[in-house]
């Protein structure tokens, strides 16, 4: 079974046959398998109540997530998942004094079975699935695989530098990342390795070109400006200018000696400019080294995994 984010099995037509019929229920809960549907409320106590076509789907406090039943994972893990997809194995069906089929569930197994089969198997350098589940100034907080989580440090988002991760990232957004290190059972991660290098991304600007940026830092020295995720410029001062402003600049040299773009504002655009739709330079599911420096650079910018 391929193990992913909470919500990438939920529109599938095997997951919406298990969980509409209670043969389907039952076939699930015989083989064990993994299924997802919304969470629509979390009681006083903590259950989760999960919105089932078939039944009244419940999933008790204790089997909410790993770490709930030994304190080491608080209730707030369980009452932020209102509104969103869970998964679940099917642990018991059975009937109501009114006739009503009611399912008992479990995302603590399905937890636990996605990190004894993939979690635990992860390697520095592997690349995988993560979903955004919610910011904070330091970092991303992700699922990576059934509700469990990791984080993707703000430093590691990007070369060039932001200010909050809502500068790169939305809530719910799906993204890669790659497996920075594992220790102790802990999965650190890392994401700017994968928006590719300095020369892949300096090449798809020309010299004389105005093009589209996001103020980033004001010096007193200039303006960084990022072009894209991965490459900013430094620009003259110009009065009026903030940080996180959408702008337009005119590419004065891009110098791949000195890894350098130098620009000059010609417009403010607008006051926030919001995350554009990432793009990544690598395909496999594996990365061993990352070089962002030019080879005719005296810095050396890379990761080894």
């Amino acid at each position: 079974m391929e193990f992913r984010p909470e919500g990438c099995l939920y529109d599938s037509p095997s997951n919406q046959r298990y969980i509409s019929t209670a043969e389907g229920l039952t076939e699930a809960m015989e083989k064990g398998i993994i299924l997802e549907a919304k969470a629509i409320l979390c009681t006083g106590s903590h259950d989760l109540i999960v919105e089932l076509p078939c039944a009244r789907g419940i999933i008790p406090r204790e089997e909410g997530a790993i770490g709930i039943a030994e304190g080491k994972t608080r209730d707030i893990a369980l009452i932020s998942r209102v509104n969103k997809i869970v998964c679940f194995k099917v642990t018991e069906l059975e009937l109501t004094e009114n006739g009503e089929l009611e399912a008992k569930l479990s995302r603590k197994a399905a937890q636990k079975e996605c990190e004894r089969n993939f979690v635990s198997k992860l390697e520095s350098g592997d690349i995988i699935d993560a979903r955004i589940s919610h910011m904070e100034k330091f970092g991303s907080f992700v699922d990576i695989g059934c509700g469990i989580p990791s984080l993707v440090p703000i430093d590691t988002m990007s070369v060039s530098r932001i200010s909050h991760p809502t500068d790169r990232f939305r809530n719910g957004q799906l993204i890669k990342v790659v497996v920075k290190g594992v220790e102790n059972g802990r999965i650190f991660l890392t994401h700017k390795e994968l928006l590719g290098t300095w020369e892949e991304n300096a090449s798809r600007f020309r010299t004389g070109e105005t093009v589209p940026g996001v103020v980033r830092s004001i010096e007193s020295y200039g303006v960084f400006v990022e072009l894209t995720p991965n490459l900013a410029g430094l620009a003259e001062s110009k009065e009026g200018i903030s940080v996180g402003q959408s702008v337009s600049v005119y590419i004065k040299a891009i110098i791949p000696e000195k890894m350098k773009v130098k620009l000059i504002i010609v417009d403010i655009c607008g006051e926030y400019a919001p995350p554009k739709e990432i793009e990544y330079f690598i395909n496999s599911n594996h990365i061993d080294h990352w070089k962002y420096s030019t080879e005719t650079s005296d810095k050396n910018i890379s990761t080894s995994f």
